[in-house]
């Protein structure tokens, strides 16, 4: 065999075993997966979020300037 034949041979399990590695890593967070957490329920959903008169909002309309 030649010497181009030989690192031929050897760049191609290098590049097959670097394409193995990366599979294997992406597979991985899928085997460390949890399952989703359950979704709120109805009262969850309708309940109030947004609050004009706490802290940091009223920091944000002062810091911008912005009229009430």
């Amino acid at each position: 065999m030649s010497k181009d034949m030989i690192e031929t041979g050897a760049r191609r399990r290098f590049l097959r075993t670097l394409g193995a590695a990366g599979a294997a890593a992406a597979t991985l967070p899928l085997a460390t997966a949890q399952p989703a957490a359950a979704r709120e329920s109805r009262e969850e959903m309708k309940k109030r979020r947004y609050q004009p008169n706490s802290p940091h909002v009223q920091a944000f309309y002062r810091t911008n300037r912005y009229e009430r």
